[in-house]
């Protein structure tokens, strides 16, 4: 075999520098929903943790003279049953909703990513015992078991974080794995064994930077799935014990106040929920259609023309 049909054969891999050059210049920013989930994000995030710094109402004192005030110059989103200031309180419930969900991301990623990794490259007994722990796992309701560990202890934001990342790593880990099973017998992994290369260098160094795309697609996605399990949570009564204010909980108690129809509890906190998983749905759609060399006709031979 000549060299040219070895080349044609099993082309190399795109360079990560590639990949998010290229591709993403040409792809992502030109998404229909790109910008607008971009836009979204950055706009909820400096509504969270910027708007607090603008708007220096205090979201846990009780203004016993304006309970359930609908909203007015001096509450311009009203207040609650307790008097509360429901604008500074759904500004801080973003910090809450918004560090709880990337921080679970983060470790459920990290935990995922690291897990198929290894099942992936290992292979043989090794990778169906991990898998087959992965199978049992994903057969249990991920929001059940949340609710069941829950239930055990008291949360704080450290403990739901751990307890979210604990119960939905192992999506991640399948995908990886997935990827690293179609990667770990080409050219390029052949060549570092032949120089020597350790299974840690060939994981860190040559497969990890070759799923990464896959990665930070279901990271994306990961995120909002986070946010939503606190505000279920927190609507079920089983997040974040009181004061701390957060979504979730801030539209569980507004139901038992609807009859007054005091809508100003339940829109502004159930539109923040909407608008965070949008906009990050929207930047993920726009990942996955950048990153994923099979939706692009003019990928040829592995590489972008």
């Amino acid at each position: 075999m000549t060299f040219s049909q070895t080349t044609l054969a099993d082309p190399p891999e795109l360079p990560a520098s590639e990949l998010f050059g290229s591709r993403f210049r040409r792809i992502f920013w030109h998404h229909p929903l790109a910008w607008l989930g971009v836009a979204g994000l950055v706009g909820l995030v400096g509504f969270s943790f910027i708007g607090p710094l603008i708007y220096r109402a205090n979201p846990y004192t009780l203004h016993l003279t304006a309970i359930l005030q609908a909203p007015s110059a001096r509450f311009p989103l009203g207040t609650n049953n307790l008097g509360r200031n429901m604008l500074a309180r759904l500004m801080l419930g973003g910090q809450t909703s918004l560090e709880v969900g990337f921080a679970a991301a983060v470790s459920a990623m990290a935990i995922g990513v690291v897990y198929g990794l290894v099942a992936g490259y290992v292979g043989g007994w090794v990778d169906a015992l991990m898998m087959r722990i992965v199978d049992l796992l994903r057969s249990i309701p991920g929001l059940f078991l949340l609710i069941f560990l829950d239930s055990l202890v008291t949360p704080s934001p450290g403990l739901l974080i751990l307890l979210i990342a604990l119960t939905s790593w192992h999506g991640v880990s399948r995908l990886v794995r997935a990827e690293v099973l179609s990667l770990k017998h080409r050219l390029f992994v052949e060549a570092s064994l032949a120089v020597g290369g350790g299974a840690g260098h060939i994981i860190f160094r040559h497969l990890f930077p070759n799923v990464l795309g896959t990665v930070i697609v279901a990271a994306t996605f990961m995120v909002a799935d986070a946010v939503l399990v606190i505000a279920s949570l927190s609507f079920l009564g089983m997040g974040l014990p009181p004061p701390v204010p957060n979504w979730g909980a801030m539209l569980a108690d507004a139901m038992a106040y609807l009859p007054q129809h005091t809508w100003w509890l339940v829109y502004p906190p159930g539109l923040a929920v909407l608008w965070t998983i949008l906009s990050i749905s929207f930047i993920g759609n726009a990942f996955r259609a950048a990153l994923d060399t099979r939706m692009d006709s003019s990928v040829r031979g592995g590489r972008v023309l």
